[in-house]
């Protein structure tokens, strides 16, 4: 995974736990850097290695960290010079999971190594879709729910997310349903 991901989660645990819990889990996954360069490329192992450390040292399940992560690294990639990209893929929720691939092909020019995920979206009616979610990577699926949750906050939407195929269970790739209603604005007083 390219170092961006890395920084991303150092940044979140420094964020919402503090440089202490960061230089424990460092210590703990047995990272040398003292930082990560974004354009590099590093083990998939390594990055493994973080989300084990800070599930240990903040006490939270893998998966929660990676729920978390997920929802933190929308906001986090919109402050790190991708905000405008985002902005370009959709202007809510369905349209922009309906472009992930695209986006992922747009940010294959600044990182032309990247081995993204691939997502579907099926049976898009009124407030609803199933995601398909394809990947070679194993243990990123909470990712995916906190992305969704991560987006629905971006474009004012609230969102339910529930897992409903799991390659975990033999099934050929991961499956969500995505429940989703566009926050309504409140009405203004004279």
């Amino acid at each position: 995974m390219y170092g961006l991901v890395n920084k991303a989660i150092q940044d979140m645990v420094r964020t919402n736990f503090g440089e202490e819990a960061w230089q424990n889990v460092k210590q703990k996954a047995a990272i040398e850097n003292e930082t990560f360069v974004s354009i590099e490329g590093y083990p998939d192992d390594l990055t493994h290695r973080l989300v084990r450390a800070a599930s240990e040292v903040l006490g939270l399940s893998s998966a929660a960290i990676m729920q978390a992560f997920g929802e933190y690294w929308v906001q986090y990639t919109a402050r790190e010079g991708f905000g405008e990209l985002i902005d370009m893929c959709g202007d809510n929720l369905p349209e922009f999971l309906e472009n992930l691939d695209n986006l992922h092909a747009r940010v294959g020019i600044v990182f032309p190594k990247i081995q993204p995920p691939s997502f579907e979206c099926t049976e898009v009616e009124e407030e609803n879709l199933n995601l398909h979610y394809y990947s070679h990577r194993q243990g990123l699926t909470p990712m995916v729910v906190g992305l969704v949750q991560g987006l629905g906050k971006r474009f004012d939407t609230e969102v339910d997310v529930t897992q409903t195929k799991s390659r975990e269970d033999g099934d050929d790739h991961d499956e969500f349903s995505v429940k989703y209603k566009k926050a309504s604005a409140t009405p203004r007083h004279c």
